[in-house]
């Protein structure tokens, strides 16, 4: 059986109260309020140390002078101790469970802290919260220059982070942002809103890196994501880096965007305002929209005097090709090649339009067979209309340009329809 207060004594050890200044505090608590020098002796403590522990004590509201002289003190009974002990570690309990969130993202920010001292001026983000973090605290000390790259869905995910104020606050403080694109009418919305405080383009050809270059004295360069090797957007990884060589690609991978682009403000009004205006042709009333070409035709020649005049019907069919493919791709699947490839098999299938197989996914070669309008009374279906049906559907499904072989006529009796198709 343990000595009286040994279990008090201990406690008072685990408090941070030294084993001969809890000796004085037990020696109070049996005996009640004394001076000084009796709870020196009674605890067996050298004076002098006795007086440095009583006025420990009293800091830590173990032991209150009583009126009177000689001055004695009095010790907080053990109960109202352990009281004291339990409300404290309630209040510290309820304080961490308040601060977790905030202890813990300021753990995630501060761990991915780069070091521009650091040799191997390299750092590996990982997830989106992390990435874009990351980024609001680089671009808000940017002082000259943001060169972006990134393919047109990227924009809504720099919209959600927060990425267009942090661009939108460098470029009111004299920051010129360059921000290469691809605009299509899907992410014209968030286009227009990059356009607004950035110097936006549209990129010609397919923008397949997303890249951030900073002040030439960083780049970001998306590893993975949605779009690549993630399967969601939260799955995305970064690569930071200072190293001068990795800088310099990343700023001659956006010049080779950027030169050959279309301002933001042209590619717009392209889009906005196509240069044909629409004729829809609905199944089983194909005649009112051919009487009104007719009434067009009629009404050119008596206005211009002209007695006679030709179309060009291969710009007529690539015309009609393209808005079938649009259609098309409305109603099929598909966010890859391959899977759009799969979607049209079944699309030409269920439509009776004959037998689309895909001979080589790269590059991606399709063949039609049995196509009930490729006729010899209208070769032009096959050599002019099917490839542009394609790459409309490729195009509008995919969202960048392709281009889409015609063709062999010579083979055609035996191999049916073969167009090959490649991104442009």
């Amino acid at each position: 059986m343990g000595r009286p207060g040994s279990g008090l004594l201990e406690l008072l050890e685990e408090h941070g109260i030294p084993e001969k200044g809890a000796r004085v505090y037990l020696a109070a608590c049996r005996a009640g309020p004394q001076t000084a020098s009796e709870l020196a002796r009674l605890s067996a403590v050298n004076r002098v140390e006795a007086y440095r522990f009583i006025k420990l004590l009293a800091a830590e509201g173990l032991l209150k002078a009583t009126s009177g002289r000689p001055k004695r003190f009095a010790a907080l009974t053990p109960d109202a101790l352990i009281d004291k002990w339990i409300q404290r570690a309630s209040d510290r309990l309820r304080s961490l469970e308040q601060d977790r969130e905030k202890i813990l993202a300021d753990w995630e920010e501060g761990r991915t802290e780069f070091d521009e001292h650091d040799p191997r001026k390299f750092a590996v983000l990982e997830g989106r919260e992390t990435i874009n973090r990351f980024l609001l605290k680089r671009i808000g000390t940017t002082e000259r220059q943001v060169l972006m790259s990134a393919n047109g869905p990227a924009l809504a995910g720099f919209i959600d982070g927060g990425i267009d104020r942090s661009l939108r606050e460098a470029s009111a403080r004299g920051v010129r942002v360059r921000m290469v694109t691809e605009v299509f009418p899907p992410n014209l919305a968030e286009s227009k809103h990059f356009a607004g405080f950035a110097e936006l383009r549209h990129a010609t050809g397919s923008v397949t890196s997303r890249a951030i270059v900073l002040d030439r004295q960083g780049a970001l360069v998306y590893v993975s994501g949605e779009e690549g090797l993630g399967r969601t957007g939260d799955e995305q990884v970064a690569l930071w880096s200072t190293a001068p060589m990795f800088v310099q690609l990343a700023r001659d991978y956006h010049r080779r965007l950027w030169a050959p682009a279309l301002r933001a403000e042209a590619r717009f009004v392209e889009l906005e305002n196509p240069p044909a205006a629409v004729l829809p042709v609905v199944a089983g009333k194909e005649a009112v929209p051919f009487q009104r070409l007719k009434e067009i035709a009629k009404l050119g020649m008596r206005a211009s005097g002209v007695q006679e005049f030709h179309l060009h019907l291969p710009e007529l069919i690539e015309t009609i090709a393209r808005q079938l493919g649009r259609e098309i791709a409305e109603q099929i699947d598909g966010r890859t090649p391959e899977e759009v490839a799969k979607s049209l098999q079944v699309y030409y299938a269920e439509h009776t339009m004959g037998h689309l197989a895909t001979l080589r996914e790269k590059p991606l070669t399709f063949q039609v067979t049995g196509c009930f309008a490729c006729t010899s009374d209208s070769p032009e279906i096959g050599r002019v209309m099917c490839p542009q049906l394609l790459r409309a559907v490729l195009e509008t499904r995919l969202g960048q340009r392709w281009e889409v072989s015609k063709p062999d006529p010579t083979k055609h009796a035996t191999r049916g329809c073969v167009f090959t198709a490649n991104p442009a």
